[in-house]
């Protein structure tokens, strides 16, 4: 069982930036993917970023360029450093992990992003 709780959203304007974390309710270092999704209303969610442990990295098109997923074991968290927001970036955004032998995914409770004009 992990329990993952986000934290980092708000309002920003646009050309702003945002840095989410998610803190796992434990050790981090042996879950192989850890990543953040996100949501906007009326729409699917979607993958946003994708890390794993041995540091490959996967980005929506949208993103590249302008976000970053990092993790630190040490704290048990994820981070999302988002540069440069866009209206377009308005959603809730959620971490995901799947731990290692059962593969079982665990959800966050999302935290809120909005981007301003």
């Amino acid at each position: 069982q992990v329990q993952l709780v986000e934290s980092g959203g708000g309002l920003v304007q646009a050309g702003g930036s945002l840095r989410l974390s998610c803190v796992a309710s434990r050790s981090i270092a042996s879950i192989n993917y850890m990543g953040w999704y996100r949501q906007a209303p009326g729409k699917q969610r979607e993958l946003v970023a994708a890390r794993t442990s041995s540091g490959a990295t996967n980005y929506a098109d949208s993103v590249k360029g302008r976000f970053t997923i990092s993790r630190d074991n040490a704290k048990n968290t994820v981070y999302l450093q988002m540069n440069s927001l866009k209206p377009q970036d308005t959603a809730t955004y959620y971490c995901k992990v799947v731990v290692p032998t059962t593969y079982r995914e665990y959800w966050g409770q999302g935290t809120l992003v909005t981007v301003s004009e």
